[in-house]
């Protein structure tokens, strides 16, 4: 029963809010006029709203639900519950990857998620290979792939300010800003997102019998590498489209799997489409909150999620620490 509460809830505050946001802003419309006005395609209000709110609404649902569910997996294959896309650098790598190619090589554009991916999983090798001795140690592991995000998120500053110096004009993709996102961005992120989080459900099993000891999954007859692999895979995929077209964003995949283990169990069947949704929520009423409580100034959706997640690792931290 307190799973469906807890679906029910979700959904519900997830539609109120879209619909808040979709009436809140520099064109603002009240619920009467904006039910009205949603099936009119010729109000010019509605128009702009269309195509400047709501592929806004889709990208900030579509990457909170991508980066919560690659949390939940990363935290499965890791048994870690303080691994997250952004903390451990695969938000990062898929950053500078694609912020370095397409500002050099601007033709590339449409091959910006294979580019984000490929980031991603050279920064998700990495940590696991300077890591992983012996089994996996959760504080190590978190450890190198702070390192690790510091580094490429050093590499990209860098990459940008020489830039700078030069003249060059520097990729806008991966902004950590979710203004000015178009239908081509939702078409991008929906397709690619869509795969992946089928593509997690479809593992939810695996991920069930990751979180067991090595010894115990092989002694099932379960091929632990070869599903920590796939599963790794597609966590990497997820982040990487969300950084692709939403720029980097953490700690999300830290705070929605915490929270929803409490609520709907650690079931992965359930966890994983629940954690979808409520990252959907998280992002989505971030970004409103970001774009409403200083307008027409805007405090971007990162900002507000690194005021949030920074206190609650330090104290996931301390817990891990006792």
């Amino acid at each position: 029963m307190r799973k469906i509460a807890s679906f029910v809830i979700v959904i519900v505050a997830l539609f109120a809010v879209t619909v808040y946001a979709a009436m809140t802003g520099s064109v603002k419309m009240n619920t009467i006029d904006f039910i009205t006005a949603f099936f009119n395609f010729e109000d010019e209000t509605m128009a702009v709203i269309r195509d400047l709110r709501f592929p806004r609404i889709i990208v900030a649902m579509f990457a909170g639900a991508a980066l919560s569910v690659a949390g939940v997996l990363l935290q499965s294959i890791m048994r870690n519950p303080l691994a997250d896309a952004g903390v451990i650098g695969i938000s990062a790598g898929s950053a500078f990857v694609t912020t370095f190619v397409l500002t050099m090589m601007p033709a590339l554009f449409m091959y910006a998620p294979l580019l984000a991916f490929l980031g991603g999983a050279v920064a998700c090798f990495l940590v696991f290979s300077l890591s992983f001795k012996s089994g996996l140690n959760p504080l190590k592991i978190i450890l190198v792939g702070i390192a690790i995000s510091a580094m490429f998120t050093g590499l990209r500053e860098a990459f940008v300010t020489l830039c700078g110096y030069m003249g060059v004009m520097v990729d806008g993709t991966v902004s950590s800003n979710l203004s000015m996102r178009t239908w081509s961005d939702v078409q991008i992120i929906t397709l690619y997102g869509m795969i992946g989080l089928i593509l997690a459900v479809t593992l939810s099993k695996w991920c069930n019998l990751l979180v067991l000891q090595d010894k115990t999954a092989k002694s099932l007859g379960f091929n632990v590498t070869r599903a920590r692999v796939i599963v790794a895979a597609v966590a990497v995929l997820l982040a990487g489209i969300a950084t692709a077209t939403a720029g980097v964003i953490s700690f999300v995949g830290l705070l929605i799997p915490h929270i929803a283990r409490r609520l709907v169990g650690h079931n992965h069947k359930v966890l994983i489409p629940f954690s979808a949704l409520a990252g959907a929520l998280l992002i989505l009423t971030a970004d409103t909150l970001g774009r409403t409580l200083l307008a027409p100034q805007e405090i971007p959706a990162s900002t507000i999620m690194a005021i949030i997640g920074g206190p609650f690792l330090i104290f996931l931290l301390r817990r891990e620490k006792n």
